[in-house]
């Protein structure tokens, strides 16, 4: 009988077992938030742009409010690697306060500037827009990421390919003999 009394205790608690499993699942569920995506979509035109240093580097993108509300368009935060820097007045001096639900504007988002001893190399960097699309201000309502392509001024090629093939010359005068 004793054995019997165990069994029947053993599957109580499995059952009580079960039973809790979905609750914890449902609370699990219930107090995990869905994450909110960005109101605005930022699509740049050429997202990897290459320059020399020296250059200016113009970012032509379109803004497109997908949310079904009113999104103002309040401030910046812009980064990119250094040395190089982000000039975000076409921004402010273009873009529009507010694009109300399903409105798009298309133009300049930002400059990036390379400085004329910038290194030869792949610089990344990302441009947020922050505003106003519920209840907090300065909140990100849309952001997009681009790369900047720095290569060698032309006079420098043409350094290098001069001085490769004097070396080359050289090589095959040593051959030769």
């Amino acid at each position: 009988m004793f054995n019997r009394e165990k069994i029947m205790e053993n599957k109580m608690k499995s059952a009580s077992s079960l039973m809790i499993l979905p609750l914890i699942v449902a609370g699990l569920l219930l107090g995990v938030t869905a994450a909110q995506a960005d109101p605005l979509s930022i699509t740049l035109f050429s997202p990897i742009q290459t320059g020399l240093p020296g250059d200016i580097l113009s970012f032509n993108a379109t803004v497109t409010n997908d949310s079904v509300q009113t999104v103002y368009l309040n401030g910046d935060f812009a980064l990119v690697d250094s040395p190089l820097t982000v000039d975000d007045s076409p921004y402010f001096s273009g873009y529009p306060l507010t694009l109300d639900a399903g409105d798009s504007y298309t133009g300049v988002l930002f400059n990036v500037d390379i400085p004329s001893d910038a290194p030869v190399g792949l610089y990344t960097g990302y441009f947020e827009i922050t505003g106003v699309a519920g209840p907090d201000d300065g909140d990100e309502v849309g952001m997009v990421n681009f790369d900047v392509q720095v290569a060698p001024e032309p006079s420098s090629l043409l350094l290098l390919a001069s001085g490769l093939a004097g070396l080359a010359g050289m090589i095959r005068r040593r051959m030769i003999r």
